[in-house]
Formats: C-alpha cells, sequence, structure tokens
C-alpha cells in the first residue's frame, strides 16, 4: 500500500465530523490492506510509528532534502526505515540515521514529508481516535465491537490488534486474549464534573474520594524479581524509575499490577514543579544522579491482578480491600469514604490546601475499566481562568482548514519589562471552539490582521479578550515570562473588556 493512500485517507477522516463516516473509511483502508501492512496501517492510524521511539526530533528533520515529485513509497518502505533508524547504535550510528532519513525523506513529496514529520514527532491531528480505530477493526473484520474493545483492554497495540483480528485467527484468537502479567494495560480514564457534590451524586453510595495529584500515571508489573513500569501512554520507562521498582520488590507478592501516581515532593510534603516530575520519566540519562537530585514518590490507587488473578472485574471495594492488605499505607494515595458532601468536601479543601490540583470521585462496586472514560471515576477540580489577549492566530488544518483556529493567548505586561508590545505569550490553544466561534474569530480576526504573515501564522493587534480555562502553569524556557499555561480551553470570547482590562503577567505569576 503507498503511504499516500494511507495519507489520503487520513485527511479525509479529519475532515469530517460523522463517526460512522469516519469509521467506514478507516474499515476500508484496514481492509485493503495486505497482511503483512495491517500493523503498520492500523498504527499510522493511531498517530504514532509502530517503533514508538525513534529518537528523531526537530533538529534531525530541520534540513530535509527535496521532495519526490510523484508518490512511490509504500508503508513498508516507511516502516523498514524507521526501524533502521530506531535500531542503530554504536560507532557509526549517527551516519546510518542520517542516511537513513536523508533516504525516506528524499523519497517522499511535499505531503508525505510533513506527514512523516508529524508521524515521528507523535504530533498527527487526523481525526482517527482511539475508539474510531477500533470500532473500524471491528468493521473489517466482521467480529462484534464489545469483542474487539474487550480484545483492546489486554492487547493495547492497536497495530498486533488490528492484525490478529483480520488475519490472525479473528474472533477466536480476539476471545483468547487475556492480562498477562509484563504487558501494560490500557488504563481507566476518568470523566469530569464541575463540582463535588454533583461527582458524589454520579458515583452513587459509599464512594470512595482519591487525592488527585499532579504527577505521572505509571502502571507497575511484577513477576518475581522482574518488574516493568509502563506510563498513561504504554511507554516503558522502567529504568527511569528505580524508586518506584523498589517499592514494588518490597510487596508480599510475586506478581502483581499496580496502578498508580510518581511525584516530586518537597521536603514540607508538597509537590514539586511538574516539570521535575516529567523529566524524570523523559530521559534516561544519569538515572542515579537523576533520583538524587530530584527523587520520587510512588502511591498506588488501585490492584489489578494479584498472583495471577485478574481483578479488573471486583467491585473497586473489593480490589481496595485487596491492595489495603497488600500495600503499608504510606504506599497507598490519601482517600476517604465520606459519609456526607460537608465530609467529601473538606477532604476536598485539604488536598488543595497540600499544594494538590484535586479530587477523583469513586464508585464503589465499580469494576476497572480499562481504556474507557466513563462514569465510575470523576475528577473534580477548581477550575482556573484568566483573561488574555489574543496576539496572534494560526490557520486550521484539516476540518478547519480555511478557518482561523490555534490562537496565541498574552498577558498584559504593562510596564513593559518583557515584551516591547506590552504582551507577553504564555501559550496557545484550539481547544473548546465551537463551529459557530470559529466561524466568528476567522472574521474578526481578519479584521485584526496586522503586519506580514508566513502563510500560518497571523499576527493581530492586541485588542480582543478571551477567557480561558487552565489546569495550572508550568515553567517554560520558550516563552519570556518563564511560564506557559497548562490545558488551556476557550471558554468565551470578552467582548465586554478592553485589552488593557486583561490579566496581569503578575496575576498570572500569582497563580503559579
Amino acid at each position: 500500500m503507498l503511504l499516500a493512500d494511507l495519507i489520503d485517507v487520513s485527511a479525509r477522516v479529519a475532515a469530517t465530523r460523522s463517526r460512522n463516516d469516519k469509521t467506514a473509511l478507516v474499515a476500508d483502508l484496514l481492509s485493503r490492506a495486505e497482511p503483512d501492512e495491517v500493523e503498520v496501517v492500523a498504527t499510522y492510524l493511531s498517530g504514532v510509528p509502530r517503533q514508538r521511539r525513534t529518537g528523531l526530533g526537530h533538529r534531525s528533520l530541520r534540513d530535509l532534502p527535496p521532495p519526490a515529485t510523484s508518490p512511490t513509497l509504500t508503508v513498508a518502505d516507511v516502516d523498514e526505515a524507521l526501524s533502521t533508524v530506531a535500531t542503530a547504535a554504536g560507532t557509526g550510528s549517527r551516519a546510518v540515521r542520517a542516511s537513513a532519513v536523508s533516504s525516506l525523506f528524499g523519497r517522499a513529496t511535499p505531503e508525505e514529508q510533513t506527514y512523516l514529520t508529524a508521524l515521528v514527532l507523535e504530533n498527527l491531528r487526523q481525526g482517527a481516535l482511539d475508539s474510531i480505530l477500533l470500532d473500524a477493526i471491528a468493521k473489517a473484520s466482521g467480529i462484534g465491537a464489545k469483542e474487539v474493545r474487550r480484545a483492546a483492554m489486554y492487547l493495547p497495540d492497536s497495530g498486533a490488534l488490528a492484525h490478529l483480528a483480520l488475519h490472525g485467527g479473528g474472533a477466536e484468537a480476539l476471545a483468547a486474549v487475556d492480562m498477562v502479567v509484563g504487558r501494560p494495560v490500557r488504563p481507566m480514564l476518568a470523566s469530569s464534573a464541575p463540582a463535588l457534590a454533583e461527582a458524589l451524586a454520579k458515583a452513587g453510595p459509599s464512594a470512595y474520594v482519591d487525592r488527585k495529584l499532579d504527577g505521572i500515571r505509571v502502571q507497575v508489573h511484577r513477576d518475581g524479581e522482574e518488574v516493568r513500569v509502563y506510563t498513561r501512554s504504554l511507554d516503558d520507562v522502567t529504568d527511569r524509575l528505580p524508586e518506584v521498582v523498589a517499592a514494588a520488590r518490597s510487596l508480599p507478592s510475586e506478581q502483581v499490577v499496580l496502578d498508580g501516581e510518581v511525584i516530586a515532593l518537597g521536603p514540607d510534603g508538597r509537590p514539586r514543579p511538574f516539570q521535575e516530575t516529567a523529566s524524570r520519566t523523559s530521559s534516561s540519562a544519569d538515572v542515579a544522579g537523576a533520583a538524587a537530585r530530584t527523587p520520587l514518590s510512588v502511591v498506588f490507587f488501585d490492584l489489578l491482578n494479584l498472583d495471577g488473578q485478574s481483578l479488573v472485574d471486583l467491585p473497586l471495594s473489593s480490589r481496595l480491600a485487596r491492595l489495603a492488605a497488600l500495600a503499608p499505607e504510606s504506599l497507598l494515595v490519601p482517600r476517604v469514604q465520606p459519609a456526607t458532601v460537608e465530609e467529601g468536601q473538606d477532604f476536598f479543601e485539604s488536598t488543595l490546601t497540600a499544594g494538590h490540583e484535586g479530587v477523583v470521585v469513586k464508585a464503589a462496586d465499580g469494576p476497572y475499566e480499562a481504556g474507557r472514560r466513563g462514569a465510575g471515576w470523576i475528577k473534580v477540580k477548581p477550575r482556573l481562568t484568566l483573561d488574555l489577549v489574543v496576539i496572534g492566530v494560526e490557520w486550521g488544518s484539516g476540518r478547519r482548514r480555511g478557518l482561523l483556529s490555534n490562537i496565541h493567548l498574552a498577558a498584559r505586561d504593562p510596564d513593559r519589562q518583557l515584551s516591547e508590545t506590552g504582551f507577553v505569550m504564555l501559550g496557545k490553544t484550539f481547544k473548546g471552539m465551537s463551529d459557530e466561534m470559529l466561524a466568528w474569530q476567522t472574521e474578526r480576526f481578519t479584521e485584526l490582521a496586522d503586519g506580514p504573515t508566513d502563510g500560518w501564522v497571523v499576527r493581530v493587534r492586541p485588542e480582543q479578550v478571551v477567557e480561558i480555562a487552565l489546569d495550572g502553569l508550568q515553567t517554560s524556557t520558550r516563552y519570556p515570562a518563564g511560564l506557559a499555561l497548562r490545558f488551556a480551553r476557550v471558554l468565551r470570547y470578552r467582548d465586554d473588556k478592553t485589552a488593557a482590562e486583561a490579566d496581569t503577567i503578575e496575576t498570572v505569576r500569582g497563580l503559579a
């Protein structure tokens, strides 16, 4: 299969809003793929290379060769080249990697170069969400969606799942897929509620309220002395987290699978900036030194397997009883089982006072729904908002093509200490925008356009105020204030406010 065919389908999927149409497009592509191509095609549709970590970054892809004039690359060609890049090691490996990259991108058309760059940087926004891919695998294979999703719980590699369903034994093979200690399962996800009372009402009687830490989610598998640690995205970070390995080995059981969180805490027990935790999971260099400089604490909040027995279908209350018998209190996330909303609210407030980001309310009778964002877990966080000024906007892609989408957000800098314009950038967002809002802002920012454009970013006069919700702030070397917004999303445009009334950088620093 030509890479161009896959890119064409990806573009068509991104351009349609219909879930059924997206599913049909992906299913048709999977059906057309040869047996030895299906795994690669499905993996690319999920937005990542099959090798996951290729070692390529922006610098590696900065100076690409001239593009080809016609498409000749197959998905197999791409997979082979990326395998060469990912496995190159030792003397001469840099030259091998450079040659493979040059050869691959030299055979790619302009559209293919753009796609491949986004693929290896894991920056594809093509609309083929994981849930759509699973439905497409079901449609292409003729297997029930429920059976595909069950197998996906325990076989999170979408490419391997697609090959098994279409060419590796079908429904019978999927039915045989089960939890294997050492192989990660898709993590259960939480939905959101604006207030604790609402979350408790949804969770039902005897609900638990867990402290929500602003750390890194980890799934820990132990089989004897062998321990593997995976992130939420199922990357293996075992060698980077010796504290987690030691904690798992300290438990009085030879075989366990645990769900938990790692976080860097200060001497006072308060959380350190998120980047300090994130840096420990993102690099394998000088692990001993990094652990000494930034020790991590680990706590567990669920138990998925004990002594080879899967517990995911048991109610949460039963799983937690086994977890409490297995692990000391120091390794358990703080939680309460409030008798009243007021009692739960007290725990919520004390959690925030301690510097943590909120709570997760969990139904006592709920199973562990791997890979699902259901009503069994409900996160509650205080909503932080800022009134910021739009200083630039980017043209959209996919179904947002032709619309001004990603907005550049800035706080006021009244003393002009950080910016001559009086506005200092803190980040970008394209989230929270309805179709009506996109149409409105395209017209609005076209009117406010000011200065040259590179065809992608439109600079605008700093006049439009927008109310942004955010999960917090983090340190940043990219922006002059040294701060960046975390998970910013648009709430509404504030036509009732002028730019002179927007929040200042001092207000932002106060939040940080």
